[in-house]
């Protein structure tokens, strides 16, 4: 069996959503004064890979202590959208994966997007589901859909159409996942663990595929 990570390191400087600020790192104890070293990281609950429940930006929805622990795991399928760059992702465009989405648990974009990781594009350009197509995919007995994109709603987005549109439906959203490529046409068991955060609206994920 192969594990392979999908996840981004947490990092000073490393990418956020605009407005969210990046995570800080300070020391609390040195070996050289204390003969132990320890950390205060004080981050956002969306920094890097993260996981977004319903309670996100639904008022009644869950939160991450409401889903089980078996939630955050599954056979995943990735689905290769870097055709799409720029553009909206159809539900034509979708729907030849029907077979394999019907056996699936997580359906994951792979845009290409990781690629831009660390630098100015990886906030733009990204291709965005239209709402039938997300509509479309919410009617599947799927526990959630993971990008490899900053966002499932676009750049500009106010309302967060995608995210309210999919998080009604009770599914999680994966943001801000690794390179999908090596995943492409493969079988994989796909898990995305959050902290144990009571009444928590999302978390950092560590991110992997057992192949």
């Amino acid at each position: 069996m192969r594990v392979i990570d999908l996840s981004h390191t947490i990092e000073a400087g490393m990418p956020c959503y605009p407005g969210t600020p990046a995570p800080v790192f300070q020391s609390l104890a040195s070996l050289e004064r204390d003969g132990y070293v320890e950390q205060l990281i004080t981050l956002s609950s969306h920094t890097g890979t993260h996981i977004d429940t319903p309670s996100h930006i639904l008022p009644a929805g869950p939160s991450l202590d409401g889903f089980g622990i078996e939630s955050f795991t599954g056979n995943g399928v990735v689905i290769d959208l870097r055709h799409v760059a720029g553009g909206v992702i159809t539900q034509e465009m979708l729907q030849p994966f029907q077979p394999l989405l019907q056996q699936s648990d997580f359906v994951l974009l792979s845009s290409g997007w990781s690629q831009y990781w660390g630098s100015a594009d990886y906030f733009h350009g990204y291709p965005t589901l239209s709402l039938d197509a997300a509509g479309w995919l919410a009617g599947f007995c799927l526990k959630g859909i993971g990008v490899d994109m900053i966002s499932l709603d676009g750049p500009d987005s106010l309302d967060f159409p995608l995210h309210r549109r999919l998080l009604q439906s009770g599914l999680i959203l994966i943001e801000n996942l690794a390179d999908l490529s090596p995943l492409l046409h493969r079988s994989f068991v796909f898990s995305c663990f959050p902290l144990k955060i009571a009444g928590a609206e999302a978390s950092p994920t560590r991110a992997v595929a057992f192949v």
